[in-house]
């Protein structure tokens, strides 16, 4: 699959995931991985409560952004048993670089990259998750039907994901192939 495939198959199951299961970051991983063809659920399992901010505070990361800083950063991350050393720093700094390219992206289109910022960009207003009579309101105001919600946040950060991975794969003259090891299916 070329990248402008895989970058348009990263948005629709982006879109749909969050339409259909909810849970912004998580539904970011799944549908990175699942354009790239390669799975981890510890990754997946590690967004679980990112969702809405992170445990809907609202008041942290849009979980579209962070589900797909962390599947960038599992293939250029460092490890544990690198972190002191060049390897390791280079390879955060690789790591920096990338969601830095998001971030812009994010803060293009929804004026930041917390999840209470892009809220007013969609919504012109921010929702408490927490709270249930607001959470009513937020889903009623079309943030999981609605083409320009959060649906959209979570296909767009899946987006510019693969393609900010991909473009750092091509610099190093790299493909998914030199990944498969990390294809961790439970």
């Amino acid at each position: 699959m070329d990248k402008e495939a895989m970058m348009k198959k990263a948005y629709e199951l982006g879109f749909k995931y969050e339409q259909d299961f909810r849970g912004c970051a998580q539904c970011a991983i799944a549908a990175m991985q699942d354009a790239l063809g390669i799975h981890n659920d510890d990754v997946y399992k590690a967004g679980s409560g990112l969702a809405g901010g992170g445990g809907e505070c609202t008041d942290g990361n849009c979980g579209g952004y962070t589900g797909a800083s962390m599947v960038m950063a599992s293939f250029f991350g460092r490890t544990r048993e690198e972190e002191g050393t060049t390897k390791g720093r280079e390879d955060k700094y690789v790591s920096f670089r990338m969601t830095r390219a998001l971030h812009n992206k994010f803060v293009e289109k929804y004026g930041g990259v917390l999840c209470k910022e892009c809220q007013k960009a969609m919504f012109g207003r921010s929702f408490d998750l927490r709270d249930d009579e607001q959470k009513q309101l937020f889903r009623e105001s079309g943030a999981h039907e609605d083409d320009d919600k959060c649906c959209a946040a979570v296909g767009n950060g899946a987006r510019w994901g693969i393609e900010i991975l991909l473009d750092e794969l091509e610099a190093r003259g790299m493909t998914l192939a030199d990944f498969k090891e990390m294809d961790k299916r439970s």
